[in-house]
C-alpha cells in the first residue's frame, strides 16, 4: 500500500472521503438550528464544497464500499434539512416543496424498493442528477438571499428533476451495482 493510500484510509472500510461526506450531517443540523441567513449561506457553501471534495478524494485516493451509499444519504439529509427551513418559512407552497425534493423522493423510494427486494443497488452519479443538486443549491441561495426568483427556480429544479428521473430510469438496468460489490 502506497503512502497516499495509507493517508486516505483511516481504518478498514473508512476513508477520508467518507469523513468529508459525513460532515454534511452536522452541517444539516446546523442549517436547521442557526437562525441567521448569513450563517446558513456559509453552511450551504461548506456542504457544497464537501459534496465536490468527497468525490475528488475518493477518485484520487480510493473510495470505500460504504461511500456510494453514504454520499447520497448525506446529500439527501442536508437537502431535506435545508428545504425544511424553506418550508417552515412559508415562502414556497407545499407543491413547490415537493417538486424541489422530487428527485430525492423518487431516488429514496427506488433505493428502499431495492432493499426490500433484498437486492440493494446503487447507480453511479450521472450529470443529470448533479444538475438537479446544483439547481437545488441555487434555489436555496435564492431563498437565503430573499431573491424574487425563488419560486421560478423551484419550478425549474422540478423540471430538471423529472428529466433526471427519466435519465436514471433509462440507465438503471445496465448501470446498477449491487451493494458490497
Amino acid at each position: 500500500m502506497g503512502e497516499q493510500d495509507s493517508l486516505a484510509r483511516l481504518t478498514p472500510g473508512i476513508v477520508v472521503a467518507d469523513l468529508v461526506t459525513l460532515a454534511r450531517v452536522p452541517l444539516a443540523v446546523a442549517f436547521l438550528l442557526v437562525p441567521d441567513q448569513g450563517w446558513r449561506l456559509a453552511i450551504l457553501g461548506a456542504a457544497g464544497i464537501s459534496d465536490l471534495l468527497d468525490g475528488q478524494l475518493a477518485r484520487r485516493y480510493g473510495g470505500s464500499r460504504t461511500g456510494p451509499v453514504l454520499d447520497p444519504i448525506a446529500d439527501k439529509l442536508f437537502v431535506a434539512a435545508a428545504v425544511a427551513v424553506v418550508a417552515l418559512s412559508g415562502r414556497l407552497r407545499p407543491l413547490e416543496i415537493v417538486i424541489l425534493l422530487l428527485r430525492d423522493i423518487v431516488a429514496t423510494l427506488a433505493f428502499a424498493t431495492t432493499v426490500v427486494s433484498r437486492h440493494p443497488r446503487t447507480i453511479p452519479a450521472r450529470w443529470s442528477g448533479k444538475a438537479v443538486t446544483l439547481a437545488q443549491m441555487i434555489t436555496l441561495v435564492a431563498f437565503l438571499t430573499e431573491s424574487g426568483l425563488l419560486r421560478a427556480l423551484a419550478w425549474v429544479t422540478g423540471a430538471m428533476a423529472v428529466f433526471a428521473i427519466v435519465d436514471y430510469i433509462r440507465v438503471a438496468p445496465e448501470a446498477g451495482r449491487r451493494l458490497g460489490n
